[in-house]
């Protein structure tokens, strides 16, 4: 937006204060320039690295003008359109500050009594909310195959008796791997209705397994179970946090009345909405995922560094020794790698980067080598 508009729509307070601001969001409406690579290399978060969309930087410049006014329409404007990109009506779709604040809301909206199931390791917000909730916690190690172990999770709810909640993170978060659709298919399909099943769906563009699909069908046909989605991945939004539920319309109720009143604020819903639609730059995210993901694998077989199947932008690899001592050297190098992710407490998690950033990481890791550190 140029200044003229700003003081149009009296964002800016004169020339100067105009200018300023100006000055300070041009750099957002460019393409990420070329050079050379920054540090710290920030491979943690399992962030996109592109940053947002051209459209959505536009968008976020737009809607500063409405930055004192309550979100309202602009919430339902974002909710119609998720819900018809979905192909459901709104009534299907609750928005969260983050995809996090809906597994927030899906633990305290249960009974107190109802326990908790979880994967070993999994994403790890649901155990911390279950724990500060004072839930009961149920852990179920992953498989050898590094899926979730769906049989016996669903021993571990059918001797709860009762109610109880269960999240599945497919694919898996901090492992990146899949767990097959089929497994969770005949759970959502016979699961007692007292169980609640949220599925968190965060990876689910960079996922090309053939044999891998939404559970969106079983929200739709199950009142028992949510889908969860973000924005902070493949749409690069993961400072702006907003995330979404699709469920049954009397599901959504429900979990409503736990959410934050006029959650999403007013740049993240216009940034939201602009990406939606941006295919092309959906295209070009999953491409540079490709590509820099690819220099890490092989370098990490040039060292012989096992490496687990990733289908996320992400990937978790072994180390020779505790991923704690790992963290704190490469720190000292400038980069910044996953935390530790108990029990795996010999695996270090890293995030995918531009190519020009993995490169430089996989250099970083030849010369752990070359120290006898990796």
């Amino acid at each position: 937006m140029r200044r003229r508009a700003f003081l149009r729509a009296g964002v800016a307070v004169g020339a100067a204060s105009g200018g300023l601001l100006e000055a300070a969001c041009a750099p957002a409406l460019q393409s990420r320039p070329a050079g050379p690579v920054q540090r710290p290399l920030r491979l943690a978060s399992n962030e996109n690295p592109l940053g947002l969309c051209p459209a959505a930087r536009q968008a976020v410049m737009t809607a500063i003008a409405e930055g004192n006014r309550y979100p309202r329409q602009a919430r339902q404007a974002l909710i119609e359109a998720i819900a018809a990109q979905h192909g459901v009506s709104a009534d299907h779709v609750m928005l969260g500050t983050g995809s996090t604040e809906i597994l927030q809301i899906a633990v305290q909206a249960m009974p107190p009594e109802a326990p908790v199931v979880v994967a070993d390791p999994t994403y790890e917000d649901v155990p911390q909310y279950a724990t500060a909730a004072g839930r009961r916690m149920e852990r179920v190690p992953l498989r050898a195959d590094w899926s979730h172990d769906i049989g016996r999770m669903r021993e571990v709810v059918a001797g709860a008796g009762g109610a109880a909640l269960v999240f599945i993170c497919n694919p898996n978060n901090p492992t990146g791997t899949l767990t097959p659709c089929g497994d969770v298919e005949a759970w959502l399909r016979e699961a007692d209705a007292r169980t609640t099943l949220v599925v968190d769906e965060a990876y689910f563009e960079f996922a090309e397994d053939p044999g891998y699909r939404t559970m969106q069908p079983f929200a739709l046909s199950r009142p028992n179970v949510v889908l969860v989605r973000t924005f902070s991945k493949i749409h690069a939004m993961a400072g702006m946090r907003l995330g979404y539920a699709i469920a049954q319309p009397a599901t959504i109720r429900r979990l409503r009345t736990w959410a934050c009143n006029n959650n999403g604020n007013t740049l993240a819903l216009a940034a939201a909405r602009a990406s939606l639609d941006d295919a092309a730059f959906h295209e070009r995210s999953l491409a540079s995922n490709r590509a820099a993901r690819r220099i890490l694998t092989e370098c990490l077989g040039e060292l012989g560094l096992e490496h687990l199947p990733s289908h996320t932008n992400f990937v978790m690899h072994r180390l020779p020794g505790e991923v704690a001592d790992y963290n704190a050297r490469m720190r000292e190098r400038g980069v910044l790698v996953g935390r530790p992710f108990p029990p795996l407490t010999t695996m270090s998690r890293v995030s995918i980067g531009l190519p020009a950033e993995m490169a430089e990481f996989a250099q970083e890791l030849r010369d752990f080598r070359a120290r006898g550190w990796a």
